[in-house]
This record gives structure tokens, C-alpha cells and sequence, in this order.
């Protein structure tokens, strides 16, 4: 296929987006961009954007995204812990303020990632028809790390997020979803400034 092919495709495909993936696009972008700013409203908003997404990857993929689709809904319940999270205050600030992830924490989420990767890919392979085992579990493994260290005010969920964000663009590119692909790009440029706006307010801090 050449580039122009490409892009011609590109075009009609983003055509035929269905309303669902532009609402989900919207809050999803809307609600990283909260995070980048530090605003609670990362997660009311975000909320809106992951439930649709979760119908979008299950009942609008062929074959399903399996993965993806419970991986937002894992969102949803990680959301409402988060929103709890940033709520909560010790004296006049934050009960977790913007750092870095100790020693302990940081290999948690190592844990986390590898034990989930192998996981879900298992689970795809012996229970689903996906096509895209490994990628779409390394998108589900990776961001499950990014929300667990964004609830607790992380730096290190940037990073993670960069990681999926790779990934998460020609998984969705492949599987036709031209709106979710920009959005994905999108992200990857939120996370990169997202780490960079974070590192900077705990050098202020």
C-alpha cells in the first residue's frame, strides 16, 4: 500500500467514525489533559471517555479487543479510587503531592506490568479470537501501571503511559480506528509534556 493509499484510507476512515469514538475522543483527551495540568477533573471526565471506549473495543471491533475493552473498564474502577485519592487532604495539602516512586514502589509496577503481560496474553490466547495477542496485552499490562501510579501522584505514570501510547497506535491504526489513532498520538505528546510539567513542580516543591 502506498502513502497516499494510506492516507486516502486514513481519510474515509476517520469519515465513518461512529459518534461513539469522537464523544470517547473527546473525554479522553480532555481528561489527560487535566492530568497534565494536575486537575481532579481528570477523572469525572475521564470516566464519560473510558466507558464509551470499553463499547467501542468490544462490541465495534472485529474481532474484539478484548483486552482494551476490559482494560477500560479497569479505568472506570480505577478512576473512582483515583478521584477518591486526590480528594483526600492531610492538614492544608495533599495527602499525595507529585513525587517520584520509592525503590519498593517502582518494582511493584515491574511486577505488576510483566505478571499482567503474560496474564492477559494467556487469556486472549486460550478464551478469545484476538489477533493481536501480544500488543494488545502490552497496551492492557502497561496502563494498568500508569493508573496505579497516577492515583498515587507518580511521576514514573508518565512514562508508563509513553510506553502504551507507542504501542496503542498501530494497534489501533491496524484494527481501523482512525479517530482513536489520533487521539493516541495525541496522548503520547500529553504524556511526554505531562512528565516534563511534573518533573519541573517537584523541583518547585
Amino acid at each position: 500500500m502506498t502513502i497516499h493509499e494510506i492516507i486516502q484510507s486514513f481519510i474515509k476512515d476517520c469519515k465513518d467514525t461512529r459518534w461513539q469514538e469522537w464523544v470517547s475522543s473527546v473525554f479522553q483527551i480532555a481528561s489527560v489533559w487535566y492530568a497534565k495540568k494536575n486537575k481532579i477533573l481528570v477523572y469525572p471526565v475521564g470516566i464519560i471517555g473510558v466507558l464509551l471506549a470499553a463499547y467501542v473495543y468490544y462490541f465495534m471491533a472485529t474481532p474484539p479487543l478484548y483486552a482494551d475493552a476490559l482494560l477500560n473498564v479497569y479505568y472506570f474502577f480505577m478512576s473512582i479510587y483515583g478521584w477518591y485519592q486526590w480528594v483526600q487532604k492531610k492538614e492544608s495539602s495533599y495527602k499525595f503531592p507529585i513525587s517520584w516512586c520509592n525503590r519498593t514502589e517502582r518494582w511493584v509496577g515491574v511486577f505488576i506490568f510483566f505478571s499482567f503481560w503474560i496474564l492477559i496474553y494467556w487469556i486472549l490466547k486460550t478464551f478469545t479470537n484476538s489477533n493481536t495477542l501480544y500488543l494488545d496485552s502490552f497496551v492492557a499490562a502497561s496502563a494498568l501501571v500508569s493508573m496505579w501510579w497516577m492515583a498515587k501522584r507518580k511521576i514514573e505514570n508518565w512514562i508508563a503511559w509513553m510506553a502504551s501510547n507507542l504501542i496503542a497506535i498501530p494497534l489501533n491504526f491496524y484494527k481501523g480506528f482512525m479517530l482513536f489513532t489520533l487521539m493516541y498520538i495525541l496522548f503520547l505528546a500529553l504524556a511526554i509534556f505531562g512528565y516534563r510539567e511534573w518533573k519541573k513542580q517537584t523541583a518547585v516543591i
